[in-house]
This record gives structure tokens, sequence and C-alpha cells, in this order.
């Protein structure tokens, strides 16, 4: 896989299903940020970043619900970079049953960095932003 992807897995339990018997919207929110943990751990040290005193704040979440996951399914989270602004870039994250294949849903995650120091938001400039760019990952390239 190229490494500009990371991959994380979950497998579906009782606690994320709703009334309906399959996974609650509100738990994919909850399976896309691990996704994002493991690919900022993937590609940055994460302790380093937060030394300088940087924080990765949401600001947007699109997602689509595909299909249904449901109990003791075993699903993968694919994250990757896809765009970079001046001030927010985008993440896009896939969610597919890893047995078939089949997309559960996608999402395009927008955010920005604070330094939490003042409070502010910053540019994505300089040494950040070489760090940054080659991490974008073209939509034709992503798996799927």
């Amino acid at each position: 896989m190229d490494q500009r992807i990371a991959r994380s897995t979950v497998r579906v339990r009782g606690f994320h299903l709703d009334g309906y018997a399959h996974v609650n919207n509100a738990r994919y929110l909850e399976f896309l940020e691990e996704g994002r943990w493991a690919y900022f751990e993937q590609q940055f040290d994460l302790a380093a970043l937060f030394n300088q005193g940087l924080a990765v704040v949401a600001v947007n979440l699109n997602i689509n619900y595909r299909r249904a996951a449901v109990m003791n399914d075993e699903l993968e989270i694919l994250t990757s970079l896809s765009r970079l602004n001046h001030r927010s870039a985008v993440m896009h994250q896939e969610i597919n049953r890893v047995d078939g294949g089949k997309r559960i849903a996608d999402a395009d995650f927008t955010f920005v960095l604070l330094d939490s120091r003042s409070g502010r938001t910053m540019s994505i400039e300089d040494d950040l932003r070489e760090t940054l760019k080659p991490l974008i990952l073209e939509p034709e390239s992503r798996p799927g």
C-alpha cells in the first residue's frame, strides 16, 4: 500500500450498535478519528508537534454513509492527505469492510493548525508545508 495512506482497523462491537442493530452514525466519527490518529502517528512525530504547541483542529467534516456495518464486521479505515491550502488542509478517509472490501463510508475532514499557546490559527507554511506537500494523494491514486 502507498506509504502516504495510513491503514487502521476496528472490529464492530455491540456497544457500537444502535437499536437497529447497525453501527450508530456517531460511532463512525470515532472510527474516522482513530484513522486520523493512525495517520499522524505514521507520518509525524506527534510528541514533537505537541511540544511545539501545534494542534490539529477540525473545522469541517463531510461524511457519506454508503452501507450499514454490523456486529463483528472487521473494518479498515484508510486515511490520506488530499488537499493543502494556505490556512487549511483536507484529509480523505474511507471505511471499508475488510471481508469483501465493500465501502461503508467515506469522508473529507478539513482542519486548521492552532497555536495552542496563543489560541490562534496558523498558516501552513515553511518547513511544515514542505513536509506535507509530498504526502498529498490525488484522487486517482487512492485505492478502490
